[in-house]
């Protein structure tokens, strides 16, 4: 027996397991268009049951058998799947068929269009059947069960304020930190699945709209307003205290190299010193002046945190013989949901509704239909 082979099968087959297991939405609220891959130059898409593909014109142009699979290439402004080509083709999975889609498994169909000599991948999914995907990807499936539905309101809320919101006429959402992580099948669990079911079609409003219900993992003891962090006040994005000192990001440390900092401040020779020049009222830097011994630089905080790959911008520095020793808290940009803060009300009896009402203020829980 070929053991390499078969193993290579079981990972392929694992997250359709769980979708026997896992039941399906009664009716879909609204599809949403994902980027699950974006500028790549080939890509192997498949279906989990017999497919059809279709042009730009929805005109089916081919099938492909279940369990197989395609390598798609674009050229010249045009995308091939086997022998069948257009300015765009579609792989709709039939039945509860799930399509494969580079290297994962994902609900609903998929678009795929040539941008130059490179592909991007785009999933149209039901908002429901995404969300069992985005809950497990960004919290923690054995979190409390009000952890995980405020996590799903919260990404609700967030994934159709963005698509209301899109400028890009091709997509709604990316599948990366940049709006909502999103896995397909691999990140589906019974937690997140009975988290959306309890709450479908809840959201967090504001003057009857859905708001921008953004999240962060920690917030190192004390979320922000949004005017301090970005750049427009909003009603709901108020700084609150946090439940956070149980997260294992709640503090942390770190030692860098200083000659990192050149990427942003250049040749101001030895640094010497990191001095804030200005922060939040909670102490995030807004910009930091990085002081040498043959000059300074003012350089922003969001700058630092990406050069030197930290967790936030709550965060000071001493320059010593070891390097750049870093003492921050929490992780993300300290807006809104705490996901830590959110599991530890929960594991102290907090219901998700209390717990949405305390990070959302003057927001008010509501159930829509999209449109």
């Amino acid at each position: 027996m070929n053991w390499r082979l078969l193993y290579r099968w079981l990972v392929f087959l694992k997250p359709l397991l769980w979708l026997l297991l896992l039941t399906r939405p009664l009716e879909a609220a609204v599809e949403l268009r994902v980027a699950v891959k974006k500028g790549v130059s080939s890509l192997q898409v498949g279906s989990s049951t017999p497919a059809v593909v279709k042009d730009a014109r929805g005109r089916v142009v081919g099938q492909i058998a279940g369990m197989n699979s395609f390598i798609s290439s674009a050229e010249k402004g045009s995308v091939a799947i086997g022998q069948w080509k257009s300015n765009r083709l579609w792989v709709e999975p039939t039945g509860d068929g799930v399509v494969w889609i580079g290297d994962g498994w994902y609900r609903g169909r998929v678009l795929l269009v040539p941008q130059g000599d490179t592909l991007t991948a785009i999933n149209y999914v039901d908002l429901e059947e995404y969300l069992y995907s985005v809950v497990g990807a960004e919290a923690i499936p054995s979190w409390p069960l009000d952890a995980l539905k405020a996590q799903a309101v919260a990404a609700r809320t967030y994934a159709l304020y963005k698509r209301n919101t899109a400028a890009n006429k091709l997509f709604d959402l990316d599948n990366t930190v940049a709006t909502q992580v999103y896995k397909g099948l691999n990140s589906e669990y019974t937690t997140t699945h009975q988290a959306v079911r309890e709450t479908r079609g809840e959201v967090m409003t504001y003057n009857g709209q859905v708001i921008l219900a953004v999240f962060h993992a920690s917030s190192g003891g004390h979320t922000e307003n949004v005017e301090d962090i970005w750049l427009s006040p909003l009603p709901y994005l108020r700084g609150v205290v946090d439940y956070d000192q149980t997260s294992p990001v709640f503090s942390w440390t770190k030692t860098v190299s200083p000659s990192l900092l050149r990427e942003v401040v250049g040749d101001v020779g030895n640094i010497r010193a990191l001095v804030p020049q200005k922060t939040t009222p909670r102490g995030r830097v807004i910009t930091m002046t990085v002081v040498g011994d043959r000059g300074s630089r003012v350089v922003s905080g969001a700058d630092l945190r990406k050069v030197l790959d930290l967790r936030s911008t709550l965060f000071r520095a001493n320059v010593s013989d070891r390097g750049l020793e870093i003492y921050g808290r929490g992780f993300g940009h300290g807006l809104g949901l705490s996901q830590w803060g959110a599991q530890y009300l929960a594991a102290n009896g907090i219901n998700y509704r209390q717990i949405l009402a305390h990070y959302y203020r003057n927001a008010r829980l509501a159930r829509i239909q999209p449109r």
